[in-house]
């Protein structure tokens, strides 16, 4: 068989390779550190590919962590009893949590029960797909590619553009995003283009670039930690030391990747919360 033909033979078995040291990363070679890149996050296909409906690695994250996220809040539903059981009541403890402390707090009470379902379903779906980067057989976290925070930006996008529209009109909700009141009439000149920027484009935008950067840099911290540990432990040499402080590090970060897919998750509700609140206001 020519090289050429041997070389390109190869190719899927290198990138199977590389999908599954995304699961495990464990060095192939004894004497050599592989760094975690960005590759981590565009696995190869399984199914379909090539097509719009594509699957990969990532995307079946993404399905185990609808499918537990659902089983749980179906399980919990049919089985809620008037006096709750621990995990009834650490739900419920959740659920109020978003609507009083996010919803009512920022929206107000009398307004905010319109928007609860939204605000609890973006809090509980992007908490389940951020707790997957530490789950041991999954490893990523589903909303560590653009996509999907992309896709829960646009949603919050045209809730809170439709709430203000609602509530204003459309003209009224322009005029009241453009053209604060209060400004000397000059400086519409200077504050409307940033105003619209802000409304219009740097809120989705920032809403999804911050949910994704903080699941990237938190599955590459991972990843950097135990393969490191694993290289050291390999290289049999006086570096095995160096095994213990990073195999420590890793469980750090990972207890700490906990506490940030839950804080990315409250962020990203509070923030929505916020825009909603902006655009219904009758002054902003």
């Amino acid at each position: 068989m020519p090289a050429t033909t041997r070389g390109a033979a190869s190719r899927p078995w290198e990138t199977a390779l590389s999908s599954i040291a995304t699961i495990l990363p464990l060095a192939a070679d004894e004497n050599t550190f592989h760094v975690p890149t960005i590759a981590d996050f565009f696995p190869p296909a399984i199914l379909l590919e090539g097509t719009f409906f594509e699957i990969n690695r990532l995307q079946i994250v993404r399905f185990v962590a609808v499918v537990v996220l659902v089983t749980i809040m179906v399980v919990a539903a049919r089985r809620a009893r008037l006096v709750p059981s621990r995990g009834q009541n650490a739900i419920e403890m959740l659920l109020d949590f978003v609507r009083v402390n996010v919803a009512e707090d920022i929206i107000g009470k009398e307004k905010a029960h319109k928007y609860v379902a939204l605000l609890t379903t973006l809090f509980f779906a992007i908490l389940a797909f951020n707790i997957t980067g530490i789950i041991p057989g999954l490893n990523i976290a589903g909303t560590s590619l653009i996509g999907l925070p992309i896709m829960l930006a646009l949603w919050v996008y045209v809730m809170y553009l439709g709430a203000g529209v609602r509530a204003h009109g459309l003209g009224g909700f322009l005029k009241a995003s453009l053209f604060p009141p209060g400004v000397p009439p000059f400086l519409y000149v200077l504050l409307t283009p940033v105003e619209f920027l802000t409304v219009f484009i740097l809120r989705p935008a920032t809403l999804a670039l911050r949910l994704m950067a903080n699941m990237v840099a938190g599955h590459l911290m991972l990843v950097l930690c135990f393969a490191a540990t694993d290289y050291f432990v390999r290289s049999a040499s006086a570096m095995t030391v160096f095994a213990v402080p990073s195999l420590l590090g890793g469980f750090a970060i990972t207890l700490f990747e906990v506490f940030v897919a839950a804080l990315q998750a409250y962020i990203f509700v509070v923030l929505t919360a916020v825009y909603i609140s902006l655009s219904i206001s009758d002054e902003h």
